[in-house]
């Protein structure tokens, strides 16, 4: 899939629910510039934006172009692990790359080594998908997903190994006014294997939130957790129209 440069802004517009552009000398300042922690922070605990009107970002600090991965073509690789954990390849969808390395204090172990590689890297975090929050305030941690008939499995930020759960369930469809074509976004992770806990139904892993953390708990209970490294996008293919 060709991407075009449009469409990343579009795209986390949609994750955020508020159209973010390119920042410019004349545009971003110190409080409307979002950092790639700030839109992680925004989607999960969904509070930090609520009183921006518009957002920018800096292309060159957000994204990072030279791990972007088209999965579109389903080759045959031979199976993997990331984080000691089988990882299946999210084909059919193409990888927007964050800027994430260096980004935190505890280094870049939990990215493992670059590169189509089938084995685990030590200190290697394993792989996780979720979807996009639209509601506000709300945000996905305050969401109790179901993960099987009428499960429940406590308060905290739910994702799953599993791309195909991630895109039947949480995927966010939206039209590019760009391509004018359609498609599904979630987001790529990694999440912190000491901290994460794996529910009754396997392909659910959750990262516990306390009911009544304070805020700053929260923050680092996300950031040390788990950890987005890019955004996904799959064309839809439309049905062409008919003339009558």
């Amino acid at each position: 899939m060709k991407l075009d440069p449009n469409l990343r802004l579009e795209v986390l517009s949609e994750i955020l629910g508020k159209e973010v552009k390119a920042s410019d000398q004349t545009q971003g300042t110190a409080d409307n510039v979002l950092s790639v922690d700030d839109f992680h922070l925004s989607n999960i605990l969904g509070t930090l934006l609520s009183l921006l009107m518009k957002v920018f970002i800096n292309e060159d600090d957000f994204f990072d172009p030279q791990y972007d991965y088209d999965f579109s073509d389903p080759s045959e690789l031979p199976p993997c692990e990331r984080g000691n954990e089988p990882y299946a390849r999210p084909y059919g969808w193409y990888r927007i790359a964050l800027k994430v390395k260096g980004k935190y204090p505890d280094g870049d172990k939990w990215l493992g080594s670059n590169g189509l590689r089938s084995h685990s890297d030590p200190g290697e975090w394993p792989v996780s998908f979720h979807g996009t929050s639209l509601d506000g305030a709300k945000g996905i941690i305050t969401r109790n997903y179901k993960a099987g008939p009428g499960a429940l499995y406590g308060r905290g930020i739910y994702s799953t190994p599993d791309i195909n759960v991630a895109e039947e369930l949480y995927a966010r469809t939206f039209q590019s006014k760009t391509t004018r074509k359609h498609y599904k976004v979630i987001l790529q992770n990694r999440i912190n294997p000491q901290k994460r806990e794996i529910c009754t139904r396997n392909d659910y892993w959750l990262i516990p939130v306390p009911q009544g953390a304070p805020a700053y708990e929260e923050r680092r209970i996300v950031t040390s957790s788990i950890r987005p490294y890019g955004i996904l996008i799959k064309e839809l293919n439309q049905p062409s129209c008919v003339i009558l």
